[in-house]
């Protein structure tokens, strides 16, 4: 078929075809329905061709119009080094073709004087960030440069939406679709389960989006590396490290593999192991994570792509679609705790259409190679997480706001009308919005006495609220984001070579001459000054090394409802598994029962040290430690007395003193619903939790100032501010819309408040199964040793459970380690 001349697609056709590719359909479906000026999300697996699926369309509709001096289209990635990838890869087929289009990045790493430079040149297609989006919102002459944006494309939208930056970027399309009501969106998204939702979220409530799926299946190949044998006591990390001569064994030096971890911690001990035992591949190996220095992330990163290393462990820092096309194999590391973060983690390797992903497991304890098969499971049957927008979240509100009133200003029904065009605050209230703005304009009902939070002011001439002084807007633009960190220190050589950063509690337990594993590296604490830890190389060994908080993965709902099902049928379709995992089901049954499909079951088991509760909902970490607390909550009801906690991924345990009947208090009211958030905000962890949580609020919202560029506030300043403002809300103004939105999130967030809801409800109907154990089950065990060993390293902790065992032996005829 003869293609027409004035059709708008030929030079992106001819690109095609001077390279030789066929466009998938996907693709062309994209372009054409971009061209015909339809927004929509584009959902095709990682590494098929989906960038070049959103951004030639975009490329056709520049070059087909008259030729303007003026921003055309913006490119949202939540990674810098993503955006810097992309502007390469988009440099290729504008040069070789010689297009008309000018392509830049705008991102926390641009220097100052291009950012300049792009506000009075501005390029047709700027690739940028959330938080670089804002910045730039709040700019004076932000209307005059975004007016004639006509496309925005939102890279790896399944991370960014369900968190503040996908509402932040709700906000600031908001005021985009001000701008220009016929403004395109498009959303780019590889795993997520809810895709019509997600792309309702994107293109706005008015708008009927597109959803293009297709491009070339990806193969994954999924192996397990299992033990010889497992023991009839497993606990958290007893496999993982005791499997590395296998790992390594199993690796190809040859082979450019990405060795993923769940947390830094863990990734500094297998670099560490790795290390110490293949030092001949030293040249070639090295550690990536978001606490190390940006010099140091970016080397790394090159050198994967070049091919000069071979294994690099890592951790979410490298889970986005930065293209490593040398990557052939992903190892990861203990459970994925989420079907989509394994699906992200293996497109790492063979990242190109019609390639074939690898992805070796490692289980760090037994019970995670029945999760692995659940995984496959999930995946068998398609059945991703889904994301969801936040509701309501007020401190991002305020931040966009001031970001206005910083830049262009803002009139209070236009403000009112385009929150309306967003799904995180399509709920807001009148009374909401003008309590936000009475805290913008007088400090609230609790500051009104301080100048300070008298932020904005509105002009009668003009309607608009703009910001009081130019000095506030220096202040608020360095503090734009919803990213916080916490309180951490810079590590850096006596020479001032950066390394990266560690939290501040793990320095402030240091003094001079300790020695701490960073960076991969073994450093001795020279001098701490002015929120800088000052450290040398040493050979002296240490088992010391950062923890972060936060760092742990909660297992999600769909993976905790595929790993019931699997647990339940007692066998998986992998007869390696099965002949492992069988003794271990067998040995369960034996001290206590293998729950069924509809059965939940409840251990008993007293001990010198008191009477202990163990109970398995298989719901994750997050909604066993509010259950734990809610039924704590209930059990102290009815009989008052102290309580101590254990959580896992599949269960907690409560303790009580000697002698407390937790069965015979038992009752059917343990699985209300009723007064639920009520009780969980009784407990003291509840109140830390909340106060903790103000922090962040306090800073994303700007009542908390973060400190200037090379004098930043240290932690504990921030801390202060935080915790005042804290309590002065609470005693002064209890509805406060801050102080309530931290007790919301710890409840639907860090709780998972709806999930133990639907989970109290599943319970209700099943059968309550209640076991009382001679000594620990294999499920009990994991739970009981992580409420004893407290600060034991792993070598007191396999020594404790030697001794455990050699006790409770003598109480039974079989050996319980088989």
């Amino acid at each position: 078929m003869k293609v027409k001349a004035q059709d708008p697609l030929v030079p992106i056709r001819n690109f095609f075809k001077n390279r030789g590719w066929t466009p998938f359909a996907f693709q062309e479906q994209a372009w054409e329905a971009c061209v015909r000026g339809e927004s929509g999300l584009i959902h095709v697996p990682t590494g098929s061709g989906k960038t070049y699926a959103a951004v030639m369309g975009v490329f056709a509709k520049i070059m087909a119009a008259p030729k303007t001096k003026s921003l055309k289209a913006l490119y949202i990635t939540p990674l810098r080094a993503l955006a810097r990838d992309i502007e390469l890869a988009l440099q290729e087929p504008i040069e070789q073709e010689g297009w008309p289009v000018k392509v830049e990045s705008r991102t926390g790493d641009t220097k100052g004087t291009v950012k300049k430079k792009q506000l009075q040149n501005p390029a047709d297609f700027l690739l940028t960030t959330p938080e670089s989006l804002s910045v730039l919102i709040s700019q004076t002459e932000a209307e005059e440069i975004l007016k004639s944006v006509q496309v925005v494309i939102l890279d790896e939208w399944h991370e960014l939406m369900s968190s503040k930056r996908g509402s932040l970027l709700e906000l600031s399309l908001s005021y985009l679709r001000h701008l220009n009501p016929e403004l395109q969106v498009w959303a780019l998204s590889a795993s997520i389960g809810n895709i019509e939702q997600a792309a309702q979220v994107a293109v706005g409530p008015n708008v009927k989006p597109v959803i293009i799926s297709g491009g070339s299946d990806r193969n994954l190949e999924i192996d397990v590396l299992l033990p010889a044998s497992i023991d009839g006591f497993p606990w958290a990390g007893h496999l993982g490290f005791a499997l590395r001569d296998a790992l390594i064994q199993t690796l190809d030096r040859e082979k450019s593999t990405l060795i993923f971890t769940n947390t830094r911690s863990q990734a500094e001990r297998w670099f560490e192991t790795l290390s110490e035992r293949v030092s001949e591949m030293k040249d070639v190996l090295a550690i990536h994570h978001s606490s190390l220095s940006r010099e140091d992330r970016e080397m790394v990163e090159e050198g994967i792509k070049n091919g000069d290393l071979k294994w690099v462990v890592c951790t979410s820092s490298l889970d986005l679609g930065v293209d490593f096309q040398p990557v052939e194999q992903v190892v990861q590391i203990g459970s994925p705790k989420m079907v989509a973060r394994l699906l992200q983690r293996a497109g790492r390797s063979a990242h190109r259409p019609g390639g074939v992903s690898e992805l070796l497991f490692v289980p760090t304890n037994s019970w995670e190679i029945l999760e692995i098969e659940a995984v496959k499971k999930a995946l068998k049957e398609k059945q991703i997480e889904p994301r969801f927008p936040l509701g309501k979240p007020i401190d991002v509100l305020l931040q966009h706001m001031t970001t206005l009133a910083c830049g262009p200003g803002f009139r209070y029904d236009e403000l009112k009308a385009a929150l309306k065009e967003t799904f995180s605050f399509s709920a807001i209230t009148p009374d909401e919005l003008n309590w936000c703005l009475r805290f913008l304009t007088q400090g609230g009902d609790s500051l009104k006495s301080y100048e300070q939070f008298h932020k904005i002011t509105y002009e009668p001439e003009t309607g608009l609220y703009r910001l009081s002084n130019r000095r506030l807007a220096t202040m608020h633009r360095m503090s734009i984001g919803t990213i916080v960190s916490r309180e951490s220190i810079q590590v850096v050589y006596t020479n001032r070579k950066k390394l990266g950063s560690v939290e501040e509690d793990f320095i402030a337990r240091m003094k001079r001459g300790d020695v701490f594993q960073f960076a991969g590296k073994k450093l001795e604490l020279v001098m701490i000054k002015d929120m800088q830890a000052y450290v040398r190389s040493t050979g002296r060994p240490t088992s010391t090394i950062p923890s972060w908080l936060g760092g742990r993965l909660p297992l999600s709902e769909t993976l905790s409802e595929a790993l019931r099902e699997v647990l339940s049928q007692g066998r998986t379709e992998n007869a390696k598994v099965n002949q492992l995992i069988q003794p271990l089901l067998e040995i369960q049954a034996r001290r206590s029962e293998l729950p069924g499909e509809n059965e939940f079951l409840v251990e008993t088991w007293s001990s010198k040290e008191g009477e202990h509760l163990f109970a398995y909902p298989f719901e994750g970490r997050m909604v066993h430690e509010g259950l734990a607390q809610v039924w704590a909550h209930r059990f102290a009801k009815r009989e008052p007395s102290s309580f101590s906690f254990s959580i896992n991924e599949y269960g907690f345990e409560i303790m009580a003193p000697v002698g407390y009947a937790f069965r015979q208090l038992f009752d059917d009211d343990f699985f209300s619903t009723d007064h639920i958030e009520d009780e969980m905000s009784q407990s003291l962890e509840f109140s830390g939790l909340s106060q903790r949580h103000f922090r962040e609020i306090a800073t994303i919202s700007g009542l908390v100032f973060v400190g200037y560029p090379g004098a930043p506030k240290t932690g504990r300043q921030k801390h202060i501010s935080a915790s005042l403002l804290f309590d002065v809300f609470k005693r002064y103004e209890p509805g406060n819309l801050l102080l309530q939105q931290s007790y919301s999130e710890v409840l639907k967030g860090s709780l998972e408040s709806d999930r133990l809801r639907r989970t109290l409800g599943r319970l209700s109907q099943m059968k309550t199964v209640w076991k009382t154990l001679s000594y620990p089950s294999p499920l009990a065990f994991p739970l009981f040793l992580a409420m004893n060993a407290g600060h034991l390293s792993n070598e007191s902790i396999e020594k404790k459970v030697e001794r455990l065992k050699k006790t409770w032996e003598k109480m039974n005829e079989h050996p319980l380690g088989n």
